[in-house]
């Protein structure tokens, strides 16, 4: 992102085999590992966020950064679609979808326009729904996946169809902002695998081999971030821009959307592996990472504004280390009960004044496991 991808309150416990539970199961209570993996993603994205600013200059940090986002919006993606695996386009569903996604993007997009309005000057800046501004665009990208939903589950190959698609948006540079559809397209494949992954595929990758082979992996994700850094832009993991706007040919897109992709899936099995499936004191905070995601950004803009950045020692060793730890405490507090409290009436609306009563009394859809409304993997 230079942007840049969240409720149940009731007691999320440990679930069999290792954190996942078993295929099939549908329960009300949350499991906590998906719950670990949702807090531990969102505070990656909050500390990218923080980075941004002090990566001129900064070789390690810019490594960091490259790594980083080389895998935790697809974490979160995957997450995603896995939790999306129930959406039917069923009235309830549709209704959740509203007013899970729809309103709080509407809030929030015109919220952050209003910020930024003063935080960078511009004044004149106009609210446009069409062109997400900052991080919003993951909830653009969520809404028109969800509803896409019912056809991946139904075409043959839905994952090498999806890279496809994906393949495409980058030779496509008339695209353009609107919707932000480069990204909701290139990232496409994420939410789709997470539509074909099951509990068991979690489990495997949460053997102790692969927990062991992650460890080498990640370092020497790290070396080649750093060895890359005066080389190549790091911007292909972003999946904002085509291949003409990177600067490369044309070829170049398709090429990189399938060595991106097979990079960021490799980084992301090493994330998963070692998320704790057992029940740890930030379990709880992941029903809340949808607050976590939409606040973080006010922080994370207004810091600039406010000069947080300007003390030459923040640009040092120790200043990148406070950075990290003062965006990892923020984007944690606002996850926490109070703060979702408070926030609750714009980022989970109920609504009930705006959708009509299903005459034929049906009941809600079975909810799925580990979120509290089946339609936010987020929440």
């Amino acid at each position: 992102m230079s942007q840049q991808q969240i409720t149940a309150e009731a007691p999320a416990r440990a679930l069999p085999e290792r954190g996942v539970s078993p295929p099939g199961a549908r329960t009300q209570e949350r499991d906590s590992y998906f719950d670990n993996a949702k807090y531990l993603a969102i505070v990656l994205v909050a500390v990218g966020h923080a980075w941004e600013p002090l990566r001129d200059g900064s070789r390690t940090l810019t490594a960091l950064y490259t790594l980083v986002y080389a895998f935790h919006m697809p974490a979160f993606i995957v997450v995603s679609g896995y939790f999306s695996r129930s959406f039917d386009a069923s009235p309830g569903r549709i209704r959740r979808l509203v007013t899970g996604v729809a309103v709080p993007y509407i809030v929030f997009e015109t919220a952050y326009t209003l910020f930024t309005r003063w935080t960078d000057q511009e004044p004149d800046r106009p609210i446009s729904l069409l062109d997400p501004l900052y991080l919003t665009w993951f909830l653009v990208a969520l809404f028109v996946w969800r509803l896409t939903t019912p056809i991946w589950q139904r075409v043959r190959r839905p994952l090498p169809l999806a890279l496809v698609v994906a393949a495409l948006a980058t030779l496509s540079p008339s695209i353009g902002n609107d919707l932000d559809l480069q990204r909701v397209l290139q990232f496409l494949p994420y939410f789709v695998l997470g539509l074909c992954l099951r509990p068991e595929h979690f489990r495997l990758v949460r053997r102790w081999r692969v927990r062991l082979l992650a460890v080498p992996v990640f370092a020497a994700a790290l070396a080649v971030a750093y060895w890359t850094v005066p080389r190549m832009t790091g911007s292909w993991f972003f999946h904002r821009d085509s291949a003409a706007e990177l600067g490369a040919p044309a070829w170049y897109g398709p090429l990189m959307t399938l060595a991106s992709f097979g990079c960021s899936l490799v980084l992301v099995a090493c994330f998963l592996a070692w998320v704790p499936g057992r029940r740890t004191w930030f379990t709880a905070l992941g029903a809340g990472t949808l607050y976590g995601y939409l606040l973080h950004g006010f922080v994370a803009q207004g810091s600039k504004f406010w000069g947080w950045y300007s003390p030459e020692w923040i640009h040092r060793p120790l200043g990148e280390i406070t950075v990290t730890v003062a965006a990892a405490a923020i984007v944690t507090v606002l996850c926490t009960p109070p703060v979702r409290r408070i926030f609750r009436f714009v980022v989970e609306p109920t609504m009930e004044w705006a959708f009509r009563r299903d005459p034929r009394g049906a009941p809600e859809p079975a909810r799925e496991l580990g979120t509290r409304t089946g339609a936010r993997a987020l929440s």
